[in-house]
């Protein structure tokens, strides 16, 4: 049914601008989408800001949010993977290449059991919902079966999500690669995402829900022949709706390696450009290792780029994205936890992270360097809420739909109450408001957290 939350919003308009929003009213209709927004309304004035809507206080109850509470977007998680979402905390200070072979691929290899694959996809996509994730972009295994049973417990459990399942046919175990048949790879592939969108629109057993989208996934160039490369470009011709995602100039070790198996492309960017899948859908985690004229280039084809702070500073060695400077020049940027390179699923460490690197990189790597990345600066509070929402759902496609506060957008948000026992630090009375939004970012934790909801419907709370 329709419903309405009246209280103080708190949502991103830009990169440094947060608008806070004092007794606001939003309507919802049963469908999710908010209807209208009416800042400044008394709740004398609800009846009559309903009636528009044909809808009367009995047909459309009112949430009515304390002096402690207030709303927020839900999260966006612009990168992470599900199949290793059990091993966060382990293999810190391994170089990429070694943690993969040695840690993360055995856990992945373990999802071609359906039993296993639900029971942690159960409890990765309600971890995340308890955080305030309501939007993920996923890496599943590169099990076609164990991948589509991820978008179901997305849906199930009502977490709006881009899913994809990896390909991957070489530099892996021989126990966790592809078929050395790129047809055979790109024939799973194109199943998955048939099926994937059939359950988004509710073919068969009907419990589609416009929640989740397939995602064309290359690993990254390491794990993927050209002719691989090659196919799954054509892939994305043939779906030009669907989103790319994989890995992008993540460590030294992997900068490497992918020059030497790719010798006649100057970059990481001319090579999948190369091969067509690099466009304004792509979604490319880590982004840090940039030649000259490669942040240029991903800007001018209106790629997104998935910053992951906490795994960043996990490896063998610290590094350090120039995010502040992808701000600057207008790239998409957002966040990922990266679980479990990263070892955190709160989006609000991920923030605080991001903040430290994001220092660090001013420190010690002021100035120009070698790819052109400009002065780099700390980032704002403001920078790393609204990369956090609506600069995530910029990366993920889904800025027409979600990552703030508009009318004819779906409700996700998070309901944050500060009054909440727990770290966070205390807020004196009469407090302003951007004060305790900031308290809130620094030092609060999902306990602070009391409803979410996705597409209007409440999934914690």
């Amino acid at each position: 049914m329709a419903h309405s939350i009246h209280g103080t919003l708190i949502h991103s308009l830009a990169p440094s601008t947060l608008q806070i929003l004092p007794s606001t009213l939003l309507i919802i209709s049963p469908s999710g989408s908010i209807l209208s927004i009416h800042p400044s309304t008394p709740p004398s004035s609800i009846p009559f800001l309903l009636a528009p809507h044909n809808l009367t206080p009995e047909t459309c109850p009112t949430l009515t949010l304390s002096p402690t509470q207030f709303l927020t977007p839900g999260f966006i998680d612009t990168h992470t993977h599900a199949p290793q979402h059990a091993q966060r905390g382990l293999g810190r200070g391994l170089p990429l290449l070694t943690w993969l072979d040695t840690l993360t691929f055995p856990n992945e290899a373990k999802c071609k059991d359906l039993v296993h694959a639900s029971s942690l996809y159960t409890s990765c996509v309600r971890a995340g919902l308890k955080q305030g994730i309501t939007t993920a972009c996923y890496y599943a295994s590169l099990h076609k079966d164990a991948s589509v049973v991820l978008a179901e417990t997305c849906l199930r459990e009502g977490q709006r999500a881009l899913i994809g399942k990896c390909n991957m046919d070489r530099h892996a175990p021989d126990w966790y690669t592809e078929s050395s048949d790129v047809k055979e790879s790109v024939r799973s592939t194109e199943e998955f995402l048939g099926e994937v969108l059939a359950l988004d629109q509710g073919v068969g057993a009907g419990v589609g829900k416009g929640l989740v989208t397939p995602v064309i996934t290359p690993r990254f160039a390491i794990s993927c022949t050209d002719g691989l490369l090659s196919e799954l470009g054509k892939l994305v011709k043939r779906y030009p709706t669907l989103p790319v995602q994989t890995h992008f100039n993540e460590s030294p070790e992997e900068v490497e390696f992918t020059a030497k198996l790719f010798p006649a492309y100057n970059s990481e960017t001319e090579m999948y450009e190369s091969f067509g899948l690099l466009n304004e859908r792509s979604i490319l985690a880590h982004t840090i290792y940039l030649k000259n004229g490669e942040m240029d280039r991903l800007k001018e084809l209106g790629c997104g780029v998935a910053h992951c702070p906490v795994s960043n500073t996990c490896m063998d060695r610290f590094m350090v994205a120039p995010v502040s400077e992808y701000l600057k020049r207008g790239v998409k940027v957002g966040l990922g936890t990266d679980c479990g390179g990263g070892f955190t699923n709160s989006m609000l460490e991920v923030m605080r992270q991001a903040y430290l690197v994001s220092v660090a990189g001013k420190t010690f790597l002021g100035g120009t360097g070698a790819a052109g990345d400009g002065e780099r600066t700390a980032l704002s509070t403001e920078e790393g809420f609204y990369m956090a929402t609506l600069g995530g759902a910029r990366v993920a496609g889904l800025d027409g739909k979600v990552g703030n506060f508009e009318a004819g957008k779906e409700l996700d948000a998070c309901l944050v109450d500060v009054s909440v026992d727990g770290v966070m630090a205390d807020v004196d009375e009469g407090e302003d408001t951007r004060s305790v939004f900031e308290k809130f970012i620094m030092t609060g934790d999902d306990r602070n957290i009391t409803g979410v909801w996705v597409k209007g419907r409440r999934v914690k709370g």
